[in-house]
């Protein structure tokens, strides 16, 4: 006859593994917790911060879209700081030109040497006001 000590003991066994598995378990969170305290301690923020922080700003964004037809439109999209002009809804969305810089203002250019007194002055007036100027 067998005896039943033999289920018994591997019983024991499968407990003595969860036990340790949980107990494994246990220490990998306290580890992740105390990560994220240590971070957040020495970068002087919440802990709240490393799951629920601002989001960055955005790298691409459409700057302008201008509709061709009824199926086609032109975007200009902006990835960091260059434009790309992209026509999309044909059957083939297309790049039309990449790389495109951005242009200074033309304002700026043209009075760029010269004193603010040199350019025209507006003057601001009130609806009905009559202009005031050497004119007469």
């Amino acid at each position: 006859m067998r005896s039943e000590g033999g289920g018994e003991a591997r019983n024991r066994t499968m407990w003595d593994m969860l036990f340790w598995l949980l107990v494994l378990a246990l220490l990998a969170i306290i580890i992740v917790i105390g990560g994220i305290a240590a971070r957040s301690y020495l970068s002087g923020q919440s802990p709240a911060s490393a799951f629920f922080g601002p989001k960055p700003d955005p790298r691409i964004y459409v700057t302008e879209q201008a509709s061709v037809d009824g199926r086609r439109r032109l975007l200009l999209i902006r990835r960091d700081n260059v434009e790309h002009l992209i026509m999309t809804g044909g059957p083939v969305d297309m790049v039309i030109e990449t790389g495109i810089q951005e242009q200074p203002s033309l304002a700026a250019d043209r009075f760029a040497g010269q004193s603010p007194a040199a350019g025209p002055v507006a003057v601001g007036r009130s609806f009905g006001q009559r202009a005031t100027g050497s004119d007469g």
